[in-house]
């Protein structure tokens, strides 16, 4: 089939999920257009876990063996308290060994420069683009950008984020919902005394209001957040982040500490954490949504990026089997929008066990959690986890 011949599909937005859908699209002899709003490609987030749910899906899109190579496999994921007990070790063997593949944890930017170079050879990505509306007509769309520049196509997929302006313009504005804790995050680099401990994998440290992970990324680097209970809006300023992020977790357990000391204080980065409540529908004519721009999520299961790699493989395959892209991407909505849903719904709860600040509830939580055996454990996240979009 010839370039000219070819569907032509635009995709709103260069992260991890619009990348894997214009892959996902190429797979399937669609010619695609990827327009970033920001000047360059830069995936900010610092790190990402990709449960055996997303692996599979990269692997669909051809880039699995690619991430393994440069992510680290997640061997040991422990529960702990602030100064460092043992509440629980989670079954990370178990759960690879259940789905023939690790978890794997990487630099946000190395898993976007992997997808990027995967879909470069064929697909242009043009930065510095800012989209203003789609206007569909005859079962086309044209997308309509800041500059003046008018592309037509027969599909428009937003996945330009939690601030989608896609999503905005076809079901108008809808609140993010605070989550009731911000985020810091850095990535540092530990000699190897440090991190000898820390062999495989990493872990979540638990306490009043206050939760910090660590996660091995390899080659020495380290992964890090730090989830704090605080009103909205009050992120700490640039520069009183990294002292005042020591002050916070002093005391804590070693490995905490390290971390935040060996990490630049320029390089630390806030968020306020929130989600938006599931719409009831993603598709318009011929535009539809994918990933935060259709359903953003808290982070507590580790599921952003791996629902819109899975977004993206199955919409591919809508397309694919249904020639009429309206009535594809009703089939795609079908498919997707009710396992999102509960995984919206799932991160929202965990969030509200995790951060708890009543130490008589903390207490009882941790017992709970020392008490759950692996086998409940795989099979209470079996269907997330354990879940394989169809090709």
């Amino acid at each position: 089939m010839s370039e000219a011949s070819k569907r032509r599909a635009i995709v709103i937005g260069a992260g991890i999920g619009g990348l894997s859908a214009a892959l996902a699209l190429r797979q399937r002899g669609w010619q695609v257009a990827v327009y970033e709003r920001a000047a360059g490609l830069r995936e900010s987030g610092a790190g990402i876990v990709l449960a055996a749910n997303a692996m599979k899906a990269l692997d669909l899109l051809g880039v699995g063996g690619h991430v393994r190579a440069v992510g680290a496999p997640v061997e040991q994921a422990e529960i702990r308290t602030w100064d460092g007990r043992l509440i629980t070790s989670l079954p990370a063997a178990e759960q690879a060994a259940k789905y023939g593949t690790h978890s794997y944890v990487m630099h946000r930017a190395d898993l976007q420069s992997i997808l990027l170079r995967a879909v470069a050879a064929e697909t242009p990505v043009y930065t510095g683009m800012r989209w203003v509306t789609g206007e569909q007509k005859g079962g086309r769309v044209t997308a309509v950008f800041e500059d003046g520049t008018r592309e037509d196509a027969e599909l428009l997929i937003g996945a330009d984020g939690v601030h989608s302006a896609v999503r905005e313009k076809l079901f108008g504005e809808s609140p993010l919902r605070y989550s009731g804790y911000s985020a810091y995050r850095g990535v540092c680099t530990l000699d190897e005394e440090r991190m000898e401990a820390m062999a495989g994998g990493g872990f979540e440290a638990l306490g009043p209001g206050l939760r910090f992970g660590f996660s091995r990324l390899g080659s020495g680097r380290v992964f890090w957040f730090a989830a704090i209970n605080a009103p909205q809006g009050r992120l700490l300023p640039a520069p009183e982040r990294k002292q005042a992020l020591l002050r916070l977790f002093n005391g804590w357990y070693g490995p905490v500490v390290d971390a935040l000391v060996a990490t630049d204080a320029s390089e630390i980065l806030a968020h306020d954490i929130a989600d938006r409540a599931p719409l009831t529908r993603w598709s318009a004519g011929s535009m539809t949504l994918l990933g935060d721009a259709a359903h953003p999520m808290l982070p507590n299961l580790g599921q952003g990026g791996a629902q819109a790699i899975e977004d993206a493989v199955a919409l591919a395959r809508c397309l694919e089997q249904d020639g009429a892209v309206p009535s594809a991407l009703l089939a795609y909505e079908r498919e997707r929008m009710a396992r999102t849903s509960r995984i919206v719904r799932m991160s929202r709860s965990m969030g509200r066990m995790i951060q708890l600040e009543s130490k008589p509830l903390m207490w009882l939580r941790n017992r709970m959690l020392a008490a759950v055996p692996p086998s409940a454990y795989i099979r209470r996240f079996d269907p997330i986890v354990g879940y394989v979009v169809p090709r």
